[in-house]
């Protein structure tokens, strides 16, 4: 099996103003740039301009940095808050924008909420999306319940003992996935690579 590094790009999944997952999704960045075996990429879903009236296979062509990113990906992580039990549809539409991409690639989530469950509806309603898309979902996901009282004003965790080992054990399995299914790309016959 190769030891290259993975690809393994970041999509933040809100543009809202004033958005906590903002940053979540910045911690979570730095502790995946730590990681020897991992290089990533942040996209941020404010970052595309989404079309208002079609969306088809072509339209991929008007986004060549997010498609050849994860064509090349070995995974994929999405930071996303839950809004109204769901995922906010600017992060559906840039998923939408792509399709062969992400098959049999791995895909992990960081859920942000500003309750006490943490998003664990966000992550449920994804996977049936990420499913159909062609991803395979980790079962290791991070959750940020009353994100706003867990980061300091500069943005940093304050208590990182407590996210320590959950993180790790995130991007533990997010790499075993990555790479189990890179192999499988690479020496196992499919329809779709």
């Amino acid at each position: 099996m190769s030891e290259d590094k993975l690809f393994i790009p970041l999509l933040l999944g809100t543009p809202r103003k004033g958005r906590e997952s903002y940053t979540v999704a910045k911690w979570l960045y730095g502790k995946m740039r730590e990681r020897d075996e991992i290089e990533t990429q942040l996209f941020d879903v404010r970052d595309f301009n989404l079309p208002q009236d079609d969306y088809g296979m072509e339209i991929k062509e008007d986004f060549p940095e997010w498609r050849d990113a994860m064509t090349r990906a070995d995974g994929l992580v999405i930071v996303t808050p839950e809004y109204n039990h769901g995922y906010p549809g600017t992060l559906k539409s840039v998923l939408d924008l792509l399709l062969p991409e992400y098959i049999h690639k791995a895909v992990a989530f960081a859920a942000v909420s500003a309750q006490v469950w943490g998003g664990v509806r966000v992550i449920e309603a994804l996977v049936q999306t990420s499913r159909e898309l062609g991803f395979a979902v980790t079962f290791t996901d991070l959750n940020f319940p009353r994100v706003h009282t867990l980061f300091d004003e500069n943005g940093d965790l304050i208590d990182e003992k407590a996210y320590e080992n959950r993180v790790k054990a995130f991007l533990d399995e997010l790499v075993w996935m990555s790479r189990a299914l890179r192999w499988g790309r690479e020496n196992l016959p499919s329809k779709y690579h």
